[in-house]
């Protein structure tokens, strides 16, 4: 029977054996099987003449003189020929790729550095030797081009012989010894690499389960998987579960978690990588002697209700089947799709260069992470591994407990400590979205566990080093959302510079787009009709419109009192109010003088009271326009119409004069009367937000959203529900003024809709906004729809635009505008900041707050038209 030989997937194959030993033959018979590609095969020969044009030297026809110069130059060919070949094996194998080595290697320290690379790359190494009769060797050489010659094959030889014994012990993967026969007749074959495995239907990766069997199951039931007349959970899509380890330990059923996970990967419907619980048990079974603390204690006990309740014989055998489950699992596993290598799953982390590869360091690595040192507590000090990852593909993790799913840099921690009281995560791909499930209790019940540990370091700074090369947020209602590096420096240093506490800085407002297409009405850049057509295709049949204050978009975190705001922003106050870029928007003493107004009128209206809240949370419009906008007004709007008018009256004066001396300027005159005209509609445009203001007096305040509560948030809610709670709002204090609005639900209400812009706007005000009744609206695909769109009036886009923008030619070049760009930024915006409130709400780490405030402001960083 033939003898079979399997290349390694990835690493070195290093051929042994002396000059005309059939090595380069055999590759070249294994290229043409295609059992290897040409580019996986080195040779010493192809090497020296790669270096120095030529593979061999002859020196036995030389003097003496010339062969010492000649054999010296040899030595330095084959130096310079090998540190090339080594620079080369090194690329290859840190990329995972496979190179056979064509060269004599016949001395144990020619093939340790071989060894010592492949160790150092975490690839396999396995030798191959040609113990060929000296005879056969001797006739090779004489057939050869260049021969090497007998005296040089004779040593060759006797070094290959003296040194065979020893390649057991050298420390190859494997080794083989193949005579001339057996070179001739052995099977060679490509092994795949284990760790690879396919998409498929889909994956579900379960975040660590601790013995969690209960809250297990209610997981699985809501990702929809159905268990079988066998016990065995399956899903109609054809997705399979992904553990991504620590299924058992500290939890209350692991004997079960472990039974599921045997019979599911056996059966191939899951999978299952290494952890440090997992681990620690496999080496408990196989006699090792190990101390079971941290819960893995439980899993003893266990076993011995177990072997009480089914016997010793059962217990046993049980024992083995976890014992193989454990021992065989993988540090980490790679899913492909079209070839491509997508997203990984390991228990604690992985650098970038060990993906797809196994060894002692790297399965350490993930199943405890980088650790740096203990605390005094004794637990390690975990390093943040995931800030270096740049390899590309999505890393699903668990071991180290978050309150929420923590994505950075495209690596996701879906351990939210069940076992602690916390929840079970699932994450889904690829459709990238989050399903938990709450802990029953907290079966733990460590005092020292991350949950308290959270709550004592919920004010904590972020780590800004995470998020300095660029970052993503996982949303809930948006996926996935990437921020680029670029833009995260320039938010960065406003939140460093001029925002206000970051502990306060909770939501900014999303951008607003106008609608997708411009009028189609020759004289109109904006008009509802474009707003109601964009809705009403996206399945939208109910929309509220709502009237658009001129002021400056305003947030308002007001609380009960001092006290309570202690537990939401880690110090006594009663609130803030902050612009949309989250600076403050009053001076300290003004900003003050209007909370304290708003807390004494909210609270003698029992506001707080008669909702069972600690805060409510307000996004508004502040009144009038010029209380930020003052410097605008003075330094452009005001300067600019007073010029133009001044110019433009001059003009059409002397055009007058021009014409009563008889030229034909008609045409001139018209265009500058309208010009004219432009130019008072300009200035009456803005004065009409304007007006003085004395402290608190002839300030207003405009709340359209009522956002959150405590414990809860009100995305849930219609506009019309908002709307009734603004108008409640107005009539507790001065300070609050309701807004109007109208409903849209077919076309009579759509037109009277249109006739109430059209007369609001034609009186200078700034117009309307559109917006579907439900707060998240997604149309029949799912997606996300706009959450509003601005529709602004003829005379108020004067001055955005420019006081003639209405002249045909100006018209035309206009209506050529792309918003899509603005449309993007809005959804991601909007999404962003309906995380941010949520997880403000859940009272999350200051961190998982501030990364949605912060992606928001990168985004209101990337160039876009400000006039949109």
């Amino acid at each position: 029977m033939s003898k079979e030989i399997r290349f390694p997937h990835a690493g070195i194959v290093l051929l042994i054996g002396p000059s005309n030993s059939g090595k380069t033959t055999l590759l070249k018979r294994l290229i043409d099987q295609d059992i290897l590609i040409r580019s996986e095969v080195v040779s010493s020969d192809q090497f020296r003449v790669l270096v120095a044009d030529t593979e061999f030297i002859e020196l036995n026809k030389r003097s003496k003189d010339e062969q010492e110069v000649l054999y010296a130059e040899y030595q330095l060919i084959s130096q310079k020929t090998f540190e090339a070949m080594d620079y080369l094996l090194e690329s290859r194998c840190g990329l995972g790729r496979l190179t056979v080595v064509d060269a004599t290697h016949l001395w144990p320290e020619d093939r340790k550095k071989y060894i010592d690379l492949a160790r150092r790359k975490h690839v396999e190494i396995i030798a191959i030797a040609f113990d060929i009769k000296d005879q056969l060797l001797f006739e090779r050489d004489e057939q050869r081009e260049q021969p090497r010659g007998r005296q040089r094959i004779k040593q060759q030889i006797r070094s290959f012989k003296n040194n065979l014994r020893s390649l057991k012990t050298e420390g190859f993967s494997r080794s083989y010894v193949l005579n001339e026969v057996e070179a001739e007749d052995t099977i060679f074959r490509r092994s795949t690499n284990p760790l690879l495995r396919e998409v498929g239907g889909g994956l579900d990766f379960i975040g660590d389960i601790h013995g969690c069997y209960n809250e297990f199951l209610a997981l699985l039931e809501k990702l929809g998987y159905r268990s079988d007349a066998e016990g065995l959970y399956t899903h109609p899509e054809g997705r399979k579960l992904v553990s991504v380890g620590d299924v058992l330990s500290r939890g209350p059923n692991n004997i079960e978690c472990l039974k599921f996970f045997i019979s599911h990967v056996e059966k191939d419907l899951a999978f299952m990588v290494d952890s440090n619980h997992g681990w620690k048990i496999a080496r408990w079974l196989s006699g090792r002697k190990v101390e079971l603390a941290h819960g893995d204690e439980l899993i003893a006990a266990e076993f011995d209700l177990y072997e009480r309740e089914y016997g010793k014989e059962a217990t046993d055998e049980l024992k083995e089947n976890v014992k193989s489950l454990l021992l065989s699992a993988p540090s980490n596993l790679v899913f492909t799709r079209n070839g491509v290598r997508v997203v990984v799953a390991t228990h604690a982390g992985i650098r970038d260069h060990y993906i797809g590869k196994e060894s002692k360091r790297i399965s350490d690595f993930c199943r405890y992470g980088d650790t740096e040192g203990f605390e005094e507590s004794g637990k390690p000090v975990r390093k943040d591994w995931f800030v270096n990852h740049r390899s590309g593909e999505t890393i699903v993790w668990g071991h180290d407990p978050r309150p929420q799913p923590m994505v950075i840099n495209n690596t996701i921690n879906i351990d939210q400590g069940v076992v602690f009281g916390g929840r079970l995560t699932a994450y889904r791909y690829p459709e990238k979205t989050f399903v938990a499930v709450a802990a029953q209790k907290d079966y733990a019940e460590d005092p020292e566990s991350f949950l308290q540990k959270w709550k004592k370091e919920r004010f904590n700074p972020p780590n800004i080093q995470s998020v300095l090369k660029g970052y993503s947020v996982m949303t809930e209602d948006y996926g996935e959302i990437k921020i680029h590096a670029d833009y995260v420096k320039s938010a960065i240093e406003d939140i460093s510079h001029y925002t206000i506490p970051i502990e306060e800085l909770l939501y900014i407002p999303p951008t607003m787009s106008p609608s997708p297409e411009p009028s189609s009405l020759d004289n109109y850049f904006e008009h509802p009709n474009e707003a109601f057509k964009y809705y009403k295709n996206q399945g939208i049949s109910t929309m509220v419109v709502e009237k658009k204050h001129m002021g400056s978009r305003g947030i308002l975190l007001l609380f009960k009192d001092q006290d309570t705001a202690v537990g939401y922003v880690g110090r006594p106050m009663l609130g803030s109010i902050y612009t949309r870029t989250g600076r403050a928007f009053f001076d300290q003493e003004l900003s003050r003088k209007i909370i304290r107004q708003l807390n004494t009128d909210l609270n003698q209206g029992q506001y707080f009271t008669k909702n069972n809240t600690d805060f409510v949370l307000l996004d508004a419009e502040i009144l009038p326009w010029n209380l930020k906008a003052k410097e605008l007004i003075s330094s452009q709007y005001a300067h600019v119409s007073e010029v133009s008018l001044l110019d433009r009256q001059k003009l059409l004066e002397k055009l007058e004069l021009a014409k009563v001396n008889g030229w034909d300027v008609d045409s001139w005159i018209e265009e500058y009367k309208g010009k004219v005209e432009n130019t008072q509609v300009f200035r009456e445009v803005f004065q009409n937000y304007c007006w003085d203001t004395r402290g608190v007096e002839g300030i207003k305040i405009a709340p359209f959203h009522v956002l959150a509560h405590q414990g809860r948030t009100y995305f849930d809610r219609s506009h019309l529900w908002h709307m009734e709670q603004n108008r409640e709002l107005a009539k507790l204090s001065e300070l609050l003024i309701e807004t109007e609005y109208k409903v849209v639900t077919n076309e009579k209400t759509e037109a009277e809709a249109t006739l109430w812009w059209e007369e609001m706007t034609e009186k200078g005000h700034e117009g309307f906004v559109v917006k579907p009744e439900t707060f998240i609206a997604r149309n029949e695909k799912g997606w996300l729809v706009q959450p509003a769109i601005k529709v602004r009036g003829r005379k108020y886009l004067h001055i955005i635009y420019g006081m003639d923008y209405l002249q045909p030619e100006n018209l035309v070049r206009l209506k050529q505008r792309s918003v899509k760009r603005k449309q993007r930024h809005a959804l991601m915006e909007f999404a962003l900041g309906v995380e941010g409130v949520k997880r403000f709400v859940s009272q999350e780490p200051l961190s998982r707050i501030h990364e949605c405030v912060l992606a928001t402001l990168a985004f209101e960083a990337e160039p876009v038209d400000p006039r949109l």
